[in-house]
């Protein structure tokens, strides 16, 4: 089950539409009743057991073990939305992942598949948007602490950036000392609004072929994010065959 616990209710980290704010909280709602009855349940199915009647107790039982299916289900739904839309095309930089609104346990997962892409496409650090913790209990940041571990146990060299909601890693496995200085207006953050103003005077063809440029990097960044969304499928399904498994 997923540590309950991500970066407060802030989950998206740009202004978003209000249908989009909503369907998150429906998911996350969903999966936080058939959390509820699958509790519900194996209580009850203890209970059964305890005074002897193991029918019921089984019963009771597999009944838990569905909820529990269905929460995992909805919690991944919620985890590949929300990843979505906070790594969209143009909402972050080609070297950045924003990991707001995941659980713990899903941010692990997706670090770890956006490192592995990140290496296998010769990208040689990433920044991790952690979230400061402004909108956690007792301001405490969740994400952060589980990003470091698995820096730790991949032998990577991190550092909290003068942002203290981003951490720098280095994927080559140097030092974290020398944080590459981000351009103004980078790509996602207006970039071509500002290269455009500079080029007023600029010839259609370098005009189109600027737009060509930035439409391959808008596909790369979709790439990546399609990319994550689709590896981390088989670990969910292993997950919820491992919580079929579960004997009471």
């Amino acid at each position: 089950m997923h540590e309950l616990s991500y970066m407060g209710p802030r989950a998206f980290n740009h202004s978003q539409s209000n249908d989009a704010e909503a369907e998150y909280d429906r998911l996350r709602d969903l999966a936080r009743q058939e959390a509820s009855k699958r509790g519900d349940c194996f209580q009850r199915s203890q209970e059964a057991y305890t005074s002897g009647d193991g029918a019921a107790a089984k019963q009771l039982s597999e009944q838990g073990k569905a909820h529990g299916r269905k929460m995992e289900e909805y919690n991944r739904q919620a985890s590949e939305f929300i990843f979505r839309e906070n790594n969209a095309s143009g909402r972050v930089d080609d070297d950045e992942i924003d990991l707001h609104g995941q659980f713990v346990e899903e941010a692990e997962d997706i670090l770890e598949e956006r490192i592995k892409y990140a290496r296998s496409h010769g990208q040689n650090h990433l920044h991790v948007i952690v979230g400061k913790g402004n909108h956690s209990a007792n301001h405490v940041q969740k994400i952060k602490p589980r990003v470091e571990r698995v820096c730790r146990e991949l032998g990577l060299q991190y550092r909290t950036e003068e942002n203290e909601g981003r951490i720098y890693v280095n994927l080559t496995g140097g030092s974290a000392d020398d944080v590459p200085s981000k351009p103004s207006g980078g790509y996602g953050h207006g970039h071509g609004q500002q290269h455009h103003g500079q080029q007023h005077h600029a010839q259609p063809h370098h005009q189109q072929q600027h737009h060509q440029q930035q439409q391959q990097q808008h596909g790369e960044n979709q790439d990546q994010v399609e990319q994550v969304v689709h590896a981390l499928l088989p670990r969910v399904i292993r997950k919820l065959e491992k919580a079929c498994c579960i004997v009471m």
